[in-house]
This record gives C-alpha cells, structure tokens and sequence, in this order.
C-alpha cells in the first residue's frame, strides 16, 4: 500500500505555510524518526477541498513497515494537521499527509525520493484514514 507520488495537478492547487508552521519544531514520530513540516498544499477540485500537509524526515525509508508507517502518518495528522485545520475555520473535505526523506517538488515523480502519503477526513477532531 506504498505510494509514490504520481498525482495530476487540479488547476487550482494554491501553496503556502498556515501561520506559525515555518517555524514549527521538529516532531518525534512514533517510529523514532525525526519529522519537519514542509509544506502545505490547497486544491480546491469538484469533490471538494483537498489539503495536503507535506512532511519530511531525512532517515525515512519506504520500506519500513506498513504499520509503523501508518502510526507515524496519524501522528502527523492528529497531533499537527488537526489543531491547525480546527483553528483556521472551515474543516476541509479531506487531508492528505506525506512523508518523503527528503524534500520533493510536488507532482514531480523523484525515482530517488522514497515518500508515502495516505488520505484522512477529520471528524469531531479524529482523523479518519480513508483508502485510496
């Protein structure tokens, strides 16, 4: 269930930092591995509006297992994605979050770039995964 990223652009993705984020410590995963926040991306499509929280932790390999994945990947979304979504008014449609070793232009398959990403809807302040 390893993605990598392969995505066509929605004509209206808009990016940027949410206040505060730039400066944003490092997180310590579930896994152990070290995180920092990278960016933050916005489509607004038909289905609704997407945003994506883009993180990168330099010793992050995609093939460590699915489930240490999945429990860095929550983290990620309950711990950082949730309070900043609640704060900043309207809960989008669908969060995704992405991890990579490194940092990647967004939409530009790296052969090099190990990255996994998983989609998650919040409710009553939990993430929810939804599947691909």
């Amino acid at each position: 269930m390893r993605r990598h990223l392969l995505h066509i652009l929605a004509p209206a993705v808009m990016a940027g930092a949410v206040a505060g984020e730039e400066a944003a410590p490092r997180l310590a995963l579930p896994s152990g591995l070290e995180a920092r926040f990278h960016e933050r991306l916005r489509d607004v499509a038909a289905a609704g509006e997407v945003v994506r929280f883009r993180f990168v932790a330099s010793a992050f390999s995609d093939s460590m297992p699915f489930e240490t994945v999945m429990a860095d990947l929550e983290y990620l979304c309950t711990e950082f994605v949730v309070p900043r979504v609640r704060s900043g008014g309207a809960v989008p449609d669908r969060v995704i979050i992405s991890l990579a070793d490194k940092p990647a232009e967004f939409g530009v398959f790296d052969p090099e770039t190990d990255q996994v990403f998983e989609a998650y809807r919040i409710e009553d302040g939990a993430c929810i995964w939804e599947m691909f």
